[in-house]
């Protein structure tokens, strides 16, 4: 990691370069505040304005494809390119070309690289796979495959989970009047919740792992958090089927044919997709020396050659299935494409947020670290689990997780023992409440995209959110009470 500004308070002054010669409105904006400590860059002077470009972005993506869905759905790539301008260009006209410069190469080389190019080996070999057979969506069925996949996405990840199971379910209920609360209850279960139990399940997880928090600690300590979650979701969704499976039932004629015989085809890439926990899991316990210094960004050796294999076992699959598979899951690149597109944008535009944050108690966030805090100054589990939980709703759960991790003492001896409650409440606030909303975990959007694709009506951002408030808010009360009171 190299020494930046955004890092907070304790990293070292830089002097700022040569700023362009004018500044759009916006910029003015954005910089007044500073005044002329703007080559002092940390987190603690930023103004609260800074965050205008993330909540554009987040703002973008919840309201636009409602109020102008063609606009959309043809340029959302654009507008995520625009709002991360509009954060980059004020950055390098106050601080300077190197130093924009540096929090892109950043951004791009620590963070949105290689989660994209996890994200596509484990959609590529996930995709790989067809389960043959015709199976019928009805209550029973569909609470089985919610299960499974909630108990796979701790062992291959919620996107390697939620991309094996996510088309088979669609297609066991594609003649089912109403199917987008199958895949709104999928996103709760098997893209969120189940992948709590193990630093492979979720990107937050695997982070505190690689600050030194054992692979089995999350084990240990969440399951009670994650088994009450997930069998209370298991059995609402259970009820909540069964009505609508009752009250409106399925098509006369299935979309789908029968077919002879149970089984899978592809089932080669259930190799590469152990390849894929093989090569995440070297990258996190291999301590090499050798690192690559790139415009202030160390590249490890573990990072390049487990990002080397990823690459491989995406073109590896690609290789290997045949064409008939993938027509067969309807596989195609517009969901990673969404993805991509989107993550970048959000990437980008949440550096001053993450910054502002980082700063602690003498930052424009402050009030959110000082909320944590109890009187006697020990942390409290339950505003660690509620704070890490919403701001991971709308910001990335990964560098959010950091931060709270990093607000409670960044010490991981320490928060497995002496706090271990307030590890396990970061943790699981993280993981949970990425649920809330459709940009809290990537694999939410690709399963919207993906059920989209197939003709599902999904609902909109907000309709969304109206699902999670009514469901999943009720239930972490509940967490909170139980487990973190």
């Amino acid at each position: 990691m190299s020494a930046c500004p955004l890092q907070g308070a304790a990293c070292s002054k830089h002097r700022s370069g040569r700023a362009f010669a004018s500044l759009p409105a916006i910029a003015a904006l954005l910089l007044l505040p500073l005044g002329a400590h703007a080559a002092d860059f940390d987190g603690a002077r930023l103004s609260p304005w800074w965050a205008v470009p993330f909540a554009g972005m987040l703002l973008s993506i919840a309201l636009m494809p409602l109020a102008a869905p063609a606009v959309w759905h043809r340029h959302y790539g654009k507008i995520a390119a625009g709002w991360s301008l509009t954060f980059l260009l004020p950055f390098a006209a106050m601080f300077g070309l190197q130093q924009a410069s540096g929090q892109l190469v950043h951004a791009l080389v620590a963070e949105y690289i290689p989660f994209i190019i996890l994200l596509t080996a484990l959609y590529t070999a996930a995709g790989g796979i067809h389960i043959r057979g015709n199976l019928h969506g009805a209550p029973a069925l569909n609470t089985a495959l919610l299960a499974i996949g909630g108990l796979l996405a701790s062992v291959m990840g919620t996107t390697g989970a939620s991309m094996l199971l996510i088309r088979p379910l669609i297609r066991a209920n594609d003649n089912r009047v109403h199917k987008a609360h199958v895949v709104v209850f999928f996103i709760f279960i098997v893209s969120n919740v189940g992948g709590s139990l193990t630093p492979l399940g979720d990107p937050p997880l695997f982070l505190g792992f690689l600050k030194g928090v054992d692979f089995f600690w999350t084990t240990r300590n969440i399951a009670p958090e994650t088994i009450f979650v997930g069998a209370a979701l298991l059995m609402l969704f259970f009820v909540v089927d069964s009505w609508y499976y009752r009250k409106e039932g399925v098509l006369p004629v299935d979309p789908t044919p029968d077919t002879p015989s149970f089984g899978f085809e592809g089932a080669r890439n259930f190799a590469l997709l152990a390849v894929v926990v093989g090569l995440v899991l070297m990258s996190g316990l291999w301590k090499s020396t050798v690192a690559f210094d790139l415009m202030g960004t160390a590249v490890g050796l573990p990072a390049i050659l487990r990002d080397a294999g990823l690459v491989a076992v995406t073109v590896v699959s690609l290789k290997i299935t045949p064409s008939r598979i993938h027509a067969s899951n309807h596989f195609g690149w517009e969901p990673m494409k969404e993805v991509a597109k989107l993550f970048i944008g959000i990437f980008l535009t949440i550096i001053p947020v993450i910054a502002m944050l980082r700063a602690g108690a003498d930052g424009p966030f402050g009030a959110v670290v000082g909320a944590v805090t109890r009187a006697d100054g020990q942390p409290d589990p339950a505003a660690y689990f509620w704070a890490t939980g919403l701001l991971s709703s709308f910001l990335d759960n990964a560098p959010t997780y950091l931060v709270f991790f990093n607000t409670a003492g960044g010490d991981a001896m320490q928060l497995m023992t002496t706090h271990a409650s307030t590890l396990a409440a970061i943790s699981a606030g993280a993981v949970f409440m990425g649920a809330n909303t459709y940009i809290g975990n990537a694999p939410n959007l690709m399963v919207k995209a993906i059920a989209e694709d197939r003709g599902v009506r999904m609902p909109s951002f907000f309709g969304y959110m109206l699902w999670s408030g009514l469901i999943l808010l009720p239930l972490f009360v509940l967490v909170t009470f139980i487990f973190f009171h």
